[in-house]
């Protein structure tokens, strides 16, 4: 058996089990989590000059900030979620002119703005386990 698929399949099991176990606040996170991860790889794969990685990690990314924006509650909620929605449009418009431009730079300002807003969310956690 290969080694590296044989750590991809324990890899999807882990995060199986995380997911399967892990509150809704938690959820977030490891989507927020996700995100940044995305936006690593993509920066990554600019500076290596690879395309299609670089494509597929921003397409991911832009993928996941867009669940976080449709996991807002927008009718019955405050203004500062209506400004969070915007943030994250904004976030994944970005995304997707650091995809057109191959900037590392808009990737940084992106990942500035989720780290923000997940350090926001982290300081909000539930008392008790997290998973």
């Amino acid at each position: 058996m290969n080694p590296m698929l044989a750590l991809r399949q324990y890899q999807k099991v882990g995060a199986h089990a995380q997911t399967s176990e892990a509150s809704p606040h938690r959820l977030v996170q490891m989507l927020m989590e996700g995100g940044l991860e995305r936006i690593a790889q993509a920066k990554g794969a600019i500076e290596r000059k690879d395309i299609p990685a670089k494509g597929t990690a921003i397409s991911k990314a832009i993928g996941i900030i867009g669940g976080l924006c449709e996991g807002l509650d927008l009718e019955n909620s405050a203004d500062s979620v209506a400004d969070l929605n915007q943030l994250y449009i904004y976030m994944m418009k970005r995304l997707a002119q650091a995809n057109i431009d191959s900037d590392p730079r808009i990737l940084d300002e992106v990942a500035g703005l989720l780290r923000t807003v997940k350090e926001g969310w982290d300081g909000i956690a539930p008392p008790g386990p997290q998973f």
